[in-house]
Formats: C-alpha cells, structure tokens, sequence
C-alpha cells in the first residue's frame, strides 16, 4: 500500500479496464493507475428535515444541533441525543448520550459528554480497539509521554490461534502515571481495549495493570506491560 499525502487537485479518466488517477501531490509521479477508486467525502447529520428552524434550535455550519455538555441545545425542554449532535458517531456513543440525559432529567445527576473517554472498535482482520488519545494527540499535549509497545507475536493466545498480526500500543503521562490513550491491533483487541478504558475511568496509574494477574493464556494478558520508555 501507498499512501500519497497533499493532493491539490484530483481528475480520473479511463485506461482500458483500469482507471487512471491524477494527482497534484508534492511527491511522486502525477498519475496513478489504478482498478478501482474509493472516494471518502465525509458524512453530514440529516437534520435538514426536521424543522429545526421553525423551533429555533440553533445548529453549527455543519448541520449539527448545538448542545451543551449535558446535551441540551439552546431551546428550553429540547435535547439532541445521537449523531445529530456531532458528538459522537458511534451506537454505543449514542447510547450513552440517552444515559446522559436521562440521569440528568430522572435521577438529578449532571452527567456530562466530557466525562466520556473517547473509545471505538474497528471489526477489521485483525480487529483494532482504541481507547483515549492517539499517539499525536499525547505528543501534542505538550506532556511527557511514554510509550510502550508490544507486538502481537509475544501473546501466547495470538500464537496458538495463529493469528499474531498486529501490536499493542499505549500511552502514560510521565508525571502522575495515568495512561493517555491505548491501541491494540490484533485477535482481541475490540475486547482487551476494555482493559485500560476502565483504568483510565478510575484515574488510576498503570501500575494498577502492570500489578495485576491477568488470564493465560488471553490476549489481554500482554496489557500487563512490565516497563515503558
């Protein structure tokens, strides 16, 4: 696979059975050819039908309804829970989003969407979880970060499965040890991502992980990191 970054412009013609890429990049020949072409344009909420204006529910030039961090918009009595509100694009990020509101119109508990860590799983092959910051967000925090990563060949599971493409990867602030943000790419790794998401919803430092006495053979087990760098 290769990637071509900064393209300026884009043209496509035919060439016989394939199709020809143009490319304006900074690099590289200007044409690429190719058999087939996926065009990823972006996603916009479908909010154009549902009258918004009329109620006077503000929305953000992308069309997503403005909320608060309690998920209420700038109408009194209006919510907007879901994808409609940009902050999430996820179903378990919409489900919590009506545990939010929920909490906060039943029970009196001011929950907030930015009490919610920031997780997803890809169900590709291998299956990668993710879990707080990218490894650029923790650099860009101005942080000291360590690293530490594992490939999926150390991981008893992985082995006897035969399925040992991948790594983990995780993030920790230097200072008060709490871990940033989580990768794991390989068989699993949508499950064992729980792992860390919890420590990190407790606050604890990874030393919580590195203490504990994980299940052999399972993939989750390589989370219990024995050092960073």
């Amino acid at each position: 696979m290769h990637v071509r970054l900064n393209a300026k412009c884009i043209a496509f013609r035919k060439e016989g059975d394939d199709i020809a890429v143009g490319v304006d990049c900074e690099q590289g020949s200007p044409e690429v050819i190719a058999s087939h072409v996926l065009l990823a344009v972006g996603r916009r909420p479908n909010t154009d039908d549902l009258g918004l204006e009329k109620a006077g529910v503000a929305m953000d030039k992308h069309g997503y309804i403005v909320v608060d961090d309690q998920l209420r918009t700038n109408v009194p009595g209006i919510w907007a829970l879901g994808d409609c509100n940009g902050k999430g694009a996820f179903t378990h990020t919409s489900y919590n989003d009506y545990e939010i509101v929920a909490a906060n119109l039943l029970d009196n508990d001011p929950r907030r969407v930015s009490d919610r860590i920031t997780t997803y799983g890809l169900f590709i092959d291998p299956p990668l979880g993710r879990a707080g910051m990218t490894e650029a967000e923790a650099l860009a925090s101005g942080r000291r970060v360590l690293v530490g990563k594992r490939a999926m060949t150390r991981v008893a599971r992985a082995i006897e499965k035969g399925e040992t493409q991948g790594f983990m990867k995780i993030f920790v602030d230097a200072g008060n040890k709490e871990i940033l943000g989580a990768a794991v790419l390989g068989p699993g790794g949508d499950e064992a991502v729980h792992c860390v998401l919890d420590v990190m919803y407790a606050k604890k430092p990874y030393t919580v992980i590195q203490r504990a006495v994980h299940i052999h053979p399972t993939v989750a087990e390589l989370i219990r990191p024995s050092s960073a760098s």
